[in-house]
């Protein structure tokens, strides 16, 4: 009686056993080979049935070599961000998963190229010999594998590097309103990086064609598209490729900061990036929000700015710094788009309309102007030369409006006016004309010494210009501190002093001339 289960039994484990055995070498692999049926196609979206097993914001191959990136991934229906041209698709189409996210080439070959989010090239000099792909989207570095931000990043524009100082790994906002020079402050800081070992990268988001010629145009003409890469999507492209732009100029500017390279990444401009999310996020039927934006249009602009850093020197301590730039509309700060973007970055610099007709150039608003990382990544003898130049810019700025009312002014309140006229007129620059760090210095303690104050207002230009040229005979002793963490010495200073004032000894007013 006790023989049968125990030979029932037997039998059982060898069969198991040998189940076991035939198996042991086989590893099963999930192909991601389906294929579903277009639906609906609208303008920049499609709905697909019958892909069960797509992930979200996977890569969906269409009819005619056309891809999209699954984005509403619900239980009957998919919906589908399309990345191309979507005229020649029709209900009924095939579309077939590839098992990948959207991901894009990188390399040194894309140093000197423009091309679209795709990687595709729109510079007709051919394809890119690129041997690694990486996916747009990443997750940004942990706290514990970054730096702080110490080492300044040089715009070349006075104004920003004396009182509104960037740092390496720092994302400053540039905002305001159409026409009023955003653009050309990135491109400024993009040219005074000639020769110094940054690469750059520059995304236009929806702009007009002749704008981003207009761009890579000034970037060959000045020698700084060869260590430039220029992402393009064009506004009358699909607004899947405006949405994606961003995060794969991000991916290709990762890749340098890993191999430990200063990355400088210009985003223009993130407005058109929102607006094309938000038409997308209707035609997918998703809950519109404050104006008419959905709840997740914070996430989608942090998640790609944090990405922005400094890594620590185990990492390679390269360093990735983002200047996204936002358009505002009647000096509206305090909108949407633009209040996610101000609380997201470290900073930000806001170009007035009013200065702008005044033909104050750049534009800069220093009073609603500020760098949350500040002094911590200014150079020190910028730290000595400019600590007081913000305030009495400030100062000025007051006494000018009280000013204006005719009131009489006594003789300190008229010399604050007449200074701060100097600070404004030294502050003035011209676009594509990038000022190197021991003019600045020269300029800026001649104007904390006084030295501009006898010089005519309508003379300044010629004035500062003369001390730019005289800036080359500081000696190479003193030149060096500049770039480095050594504070000028007093007879540094005055060495400076001696030079500046030699250059403005022709601009001293002629008895009888108004100063």
């Amino acid at each position: 009686m006790n023989t049968m289960p125990e030979t029932l039994s037997g039998v059982l484990d060898r069969t198991f056993a040998g189940i076991r055995q035939a198996c042991g070498g086989f590893t099963p692999r999930l192909s991601p080979h389906e294929v579903g049926t277009i639906t609906t196609v609208s303008t920049g979206i499609a709905k697909v049935s019958g892909l069960p097993g797509v992930g979200f914001e996977e890569l969906l191959k269409f009819p005619g070599g056309g891809f999209g990136i699954a984005f509403n991934v619900d239980e009957d229906e998919i919906g589908v961000v399309l990345l191309g041209d979507c005229s020649a698709l029709h209900a009924g189409d095939e579309v077939e998963r590839t098992g990948r996210v959207m991901d894009v080439g990188v390399g040194e070959a894309l140093l000197g190229r423009v091309i679209d989010p795709l990687g595709r090239p729109l510079d007709g000099k051919g394809p890119m010999a690129l041997r690694e792909r990486v996916p747009i989207e990443r997750p940004a570095a942990p706290i514990m594998d970054r730096a702080p931000v110490t080492v300044p990043l040089q715009t070349g524009i006075k104004v920003i590097d004396a009182l509104i100082p960037i740092g390496r790994g720092q994302r400053e906002l540039i905002l305001g309103d159409r026409q009023t020079g955003k653009t050309t402050i990135a491109i400024d800081t993009i040219l005074n990086h000639r020769g110094q070992n940054v690469v750059c990268v520059y995304c236009a988001i929806g702009q007009r064609s002749s704008a981003v010629a207009k761009a890579v145009a000034t970037f060959r003409e000045k020698g700084a598209l060869d260590y430039t890469v220029v992402v393009v999507t064009e506004g009358n492209d699909p607004p899947g490729l405006a949405y994606i732009a961003p995060y794969a100029a991000t991916s290709i500017a990762e890749h340098f900061m890993a191999a430990g390279r200063d990355v400088l990444i210009v985003y223009d401009d993130l407005t058109q990036h929102a607006q094309a999310y938000r038409e997308l996020s209707l035609l997918l039927r998703r809950p519109p929000g404050r104006e008419a934006f959905p709840g997740d249009i914070f996430y989608i602009h942090s998640r790609l700015l944090e990405r922005a850093t400094h890594m620590c020197e185990e990492l390679g301590g390269g360093s990735l710094t983002a200047l996204p730039i936002i358009e505002t509309e009647a000096q509206n700060i305090s909108a949407y788009i633009p209040t996610n973007l101000i609380s997201i970055t470290d900073g930000q610099i806001y170009l007035s309309p009013s200065l702008f007709e005044l033909g104050v150039l750049p534009a800069v608003d220093v009073g609603r102007s500020v760098s949350r990382v500040g002094g911590k990544a200014q150079l020190a003898a910028y730290r000595a030369v400019a600590g007081d130049l913000k305030l009495a810019y400030a100062q000025f700025e007051e006494l000018e409006t009280f000013a204006r009312f005719g009131a009489r002014l006594d003789e300190s309140t008229r010399k604050s006016i007449e200074h701060g006229r100097r600070i404004r007129a030294c502050l003035k620059q011209p676009e594509f004309a990038p000022v190197s760090v021991p003019a600045q210095i020269a300029i800026l303690l001649a104007l904390t010494a006084g030295l501009f104050d006898l010089v005519p207002v309508d003379q300044m230009t010629a004035a500062e210009q003369a001390v730019h040229a005289a800036a080359k005979e500081i000696p190479a002793e003193v030149s060096g501190r500049f770039e480095s963490a050594d504070k000028l010495s007093d007879e540094d200073r005055k060495a400076i002093i001696e030079i500046a004032r030699q250059s403005l000894a022709g601009f001293a007013p002629k008895p009888g001339q108004k100063s």
